[in-house]
């Protein structure tokens, strides 16, 4: 069965006119008339009765009118209220992010989002892995140096991420500041396991010696920054990772000259021709706490 010609029926016996109802769906007078005929054909019954002056149901027509009108009344009331549909942000947000930068940024994107728009929540998953967002139901990943290749995906550039060493003022003050990147092999390290193995960065002059290999080596970003934090030695750490402990004045950066970029903070999404706007505003907010927090400019075409 053809439920467009529903539609047309619902109309036609609800304005008790087939001009009238013509008029409301948008369509020319002959296409309802050939709807109803089809309707009626379908089911080998007559449903209207028709006369110059007036239309009316049959008892058949009266009785399918009955069911059908309170039917496609709550479909379109479902459609008309779907989050997607809603000019503002509604419904659950689910998000999944590395643990290190949902705890160090995130949770205060989750806070202001919540309160920015009453009618959502958001569900927050930090881990290591990388999720499948379509296959888990999420709406949208952070990723730190995410190349991706799959077409069900979304992938945007909102940051770069920087790298630069710290230490701690503890440290500094009982084994001294190096001045030179020569200087750097005389002194301990702290380093994350996936990053070079090497305090070994770019600076004007070219690359800087290679300095012995770490004396604490961690998978967690966390560990690497209390690690420094509390003395174990000079660690190399992503901006987002250690500036608040420089504003703090718990650590110091080292070598300000020196500098490297670990690639970028990407925002996932799954790939849609519509994007909800709870999505959208959870990305409106991210690229504006990234400006004033890491001063990162605005991705190509934000």
């Amino acid at each position: 069965m053809d439920l467009n010609r529903l539609t047309l029926f619902e109309a036609v016996a609800r304005t008790a006119s087939f001009s009238a109802a013509a008029r409301e769906l948008g369509l020319p007078k002959s296409s309802v008339s050939r709807g109803i005929s089809g309707l009626e054909a379908e089911l080998g019954v007559q449903l209207l009765v028709r006369t110059t002056r007036h239309v009316s149901p049959t008892a058949a027509g009266t009785a399918l009118y009955d069911r059908v009108a309170p039917l496609l009344r709550s479909v379109q009331a479902a459609v008309g209220d779907l989050p997607e549909r809603e000019e503002q942000p509604t419904g659950l947000l689910r998000v999944t992010a590395p643990v290190d930068l949902g705890v160090l940024f995130l949770a205060e994107v989750a806070t202001r989002y919540v309160a920015r728009h009453p009618g959502v929540s958001i569900d927050l998953h930090l881990t290591g892995r990388v999720v499948d967002l379509v296959a888990e139901g999420f709406d949208v990943a952070l990723r730190v140096g995410a190349r991706l290749q799959d077409s069900t995906l979304v992938v945007r550039r909102v940051a770069p991420v920087a790298l630069r060493l710290y230490a701690s003022p503890l440290y500094l003050a009982r084994r001294g500041t190096p001045r030179s990147e020569a200087e750097l092999a005389a002194h301990d390290q702290v380093l994350f396991r996936s990053g070079p193995q090497r305090l070994r960065v770019v600076s004007p002059r070219g690359a800087a010696p290679e300095a012995p290999r770490a004396r604490i080596v961690c998978d967690d970003l966390l560990f690497v920054r209390d690690a420094v934090r509390a003395g174990g030695g000079i660690g190399l750490l992503p901006t987002f990772v250690a500036e608040p402990d420089v504003v703090a004045g718990l650590l110091s950066r080292v070598l300000p000259r020196l500098e490297r970029t670990a690639g970028h903070l990407h925002l996932v999404t799954p790939a849609a021709k519509h994007v909800p706007p709870k999505v959208s505003a959870f990305r409106e907010l991210v690229l504006e706490l990234l400006r004033t927090r890491w001063g990162a400019p605005p991705p190509p075409g934000a």
